[in-house]
């Protein structure tokens, strides 16, 4: 008798979980329609942490209905545990909104151990995301890290403490801060069904080095900002994979374009464009290499994005290319005549070669009509490579936004 009700009690636990099952949404299903709403890509070793709590703000350029998180020990040199974690609405300075504190987990665990190279996607929990809005994201470091992997120019204040678990905390206690990203390398929302992302993948131009600090001026945050305010492109995220001094075709800061272009690009989910601003760093370096294959041309420059053009459409992604901007006045040798006669030579290339499936001219918006290889002064950070906050904004506001529908 017994066996007869264990085996009908074994049927109605069999129904009850399919149905709890059926009511569970498929997170992981191509339907999902996850996309990264906020990136970072790994490119420098930071110091070692133990005993801590780092609080990062990010800003995602899209809204959604649950969130997930990536946790990178790409350039580590042992295991690193992380955990607890925890995600809120950022309210000012380390502080956090009340009652929006979400705990995240991995794998049903509220720490996770990744491995030197690795990383570790969270698992999704329901968080309501609203577009352009400021998050923070919480981790304890229970154990020493060894050397962190960072993203170096997140040119927004991270807020470390001293010691202690602090992750759901509303506001730190007084300790350290720094303008680094500490192993966080994306944000993903849930989106609706026409969710879709472009990463804007690039060097310090894309980076936004030298943008005005804790105010998201990076010029693919502007146009985050373009495509919120247009009701039919809102389901549009925009992935910042600048990397400061980036190059295309050697280690430079971080990992060449070529060697990243998949993990920072091809692979984030439900991309549909890329736009590539990198080649600057090439021609640059190549003023005063340190090394001889540093000296690179500007026929092997374009083939290394070629390379790029390739590898996106065989993924059946789009992919633009930006235009060099001028750099004509930083200090030699990293601006010499040879370097600008590549420059000009890469862009013509850009313009005329059809390679891309669309131009985006950055060096006729930056540009000095006057002094063509040279910022326009209202657009100049002062160092003549890098805009100011209105150049970077001019920039976003170039784009064609009919290429998107």
């Amino acid at each position: 008798m017994l066996v007869h009700r264990w085996g009908l009690n074994r049927v109605r636990i069999g129904f009850l979980m399919c149905a709890l099952v059926a009511a569970m949404p498929d997170w992981s299903a191509p339907d999902a329609h996850w996309v990264t709403a906020w990136s970072a890509p790994p490119d420098t070793l930071g110091p070692p942490l133990a005993g801590q709590t780092v609080r990062q703000i990010i800003r995602t350029s899209i809204g959604g209905s649950a969130i997930r998180i990536r946790l990178s020990n790409l350039l580590g040199t042992q295991p690193v545990t992380i955990g607890p974690v925890h995600v809120a609405v950022h309210a000012s300075d380390s502080a956090i909104r009340a009652g929006t504190d979400q705990a995240l987990t991995f794998g049903g665990r509220s720490t996770a151990t990744i491995a030197p190279g690795g990383d570790i996607l969270s698992d999704p929990a329901p968080f309501e995301v609203a577009p352009l809005e400021q998050l923070a994201v919480s981790f304890y470091l229970p154990t020493r890290t060894g050397p962190t992997t960072t993203h170096d120019t997140g040119i927004q204040t991270a807020f470390i403490t001293l010691e202690g678990d602090f992750t759901a905390a509303l506001a730190l206690p007084t300790g350290e801060v720094s303008s680094a990203r500490f192993f966080l390398t994306d944000v993903e929302v849930q989106g609706g069904a026409d969710a879709r992302s472009i990463v804007a993948f690039g060097d310090s131009i894309t980076d936004g080095y030298l943008s005005t600090r804790d105010h998201d001026a990076r010029w693919p945050d502007a146009l985050a900002g373009r495509l919120q305010a247009d009701p039919k492109l809102r389901a549009i995220a925009v992935a910042n994979a600048g990397i400061s001094g980036n190059r295309v075709l050697h280690e430079g800061d971080g990992p060449s374009a070529l060697d990243r272009f998949e993990r920072d690009a091809l692979n984030k989910p439900n991309v549909h464009w890329i736009l590539v601003l990198e080649g600057i760093n090439d021609i640059g370096v190549a003023g005063a290499p340190p090394k001889p294959e540093d000296e690179v041309s500007a026929p092997q420059i374009i083939d290394g994005l070629k390379t790029l053009v390739g590898r996106a459409h065989a993924r059946g992604i789009k992919i633009w290319g930006g235009t060099l901007t001028p750099f004509g006045g930083v200090d030699w040798p990293y601006h010499t005549a040879a370097g600008e006669i590549k420059r000009l030579a890469i862009n013509k290339w850009i313009r005329t070669s059809g390679t891309f499936d669309a131009v985006i001219d950055f060096e006729q918006i930056i540009r000095d009509p006057s002094k063509p290889d040279r910022i326009l002064p209202a657009f100049d950070s002062g160092d003549h490579l890098h805009p100011n906050d209105a150049g970077y904004k001019a920039m976003a506001d170039s784009l064609d936004l009919r290429l998107f529908r």
